[in-house]
């Protein structure tokens, strides 16, 4: 016999299948259409590359320019999926509060972390850097020690956390001795950036997710 008393509610809610924080969509969209509008440039973008031997001469915007423009639509498009893979744990760890704010700078200071370190190994080069994969990269970096912790950030030597970065570490070094990736079209590819760009996200995670987010441990 039913309950008199039990109340119906209609249906459970269903979950969003796309509730990726909005900062992480904003960027995710907004690196196509820059693309767009690159192709449209009579330089095709190549003044707001990061060249290293700017560093020596004191020019340091092409270190935030250079995540604007990409090699070709396959480049900006798997810079793209990074985004939105990878960028949504991290976003939602910084919480609703200030978690769009933290994560678009995040997200900036690892990708020009991640340049200065390429320029500083390659000192002098006149080479131009494009794409926002140092920046991607720290996302990966930073969802390293994300996945599997159930809302807290994982140690940083946690068994786990280190064998996930040891092998994005080995596939990196890999592709970038091979110098092949899809969508660069046989561009050369700075594996130095996103070495430095991962290992940044990985460590600034710790206290930035413990200041901004839930529980979390360095």
């Amino acid at each position: 016999m039913s309950d008199p008393h039990a109340r119906f509610d209609g249906p459970p809610a269903r979950e969003k299948m796309f509730n990726a924080p909005l900062a992480v969509v904003a960027i995710t969209l907004a690196l196509p259409v820059l693309f767009f509008f690159q192709e449209r440039l009579p330089d095709l973008g190549a003044g707001m590359a990061f060249v290293p031997v700017d560093l020596e001469q004191g020019r340091w915007s092409g270190l935030f320019t250079y995540m604007l423009v990409h090699g070709g639509w396959g480049h900006v498009s798997m810079n793209a999926v990074g985004v939105l893979a990878f960028g949504t744990p991290v976003a939602r760890q910084f919480g609703p509060r200030y978690g769009s704010s933290v994560f678009l700078l995040f997200f900036v200071f690892c990708g020009a972390a991640a340049a200065l370190g390429y320029g500083l190994i390659h000192w002098g080069s006149t080479a131009g850097v494009a794409g926002a994969s140092g920046a991607v990269f720290g996302l990966i970096g930073a969802a390293t020690r994300l996945l599997g912790g159930h809302g807290r950030v994982l140690p940083l030597f946690d068994r786990r956390v280190l064998t996930m970065s040891l092998a994005w570490m080995a596939v990196n070094a890999i592709t970038g001795l091979i110098g092949f990736a899809p969508g660069l079209g046989g561009a050369q590819i700075a594996w130095e950036a996103h070495a430095v760009g991962f290992l940044v996200g990985l460590v600034a995670i710790g206290p930035l997710g413990r200041t901004f987010g839930r529980d979390a441990t360095v």
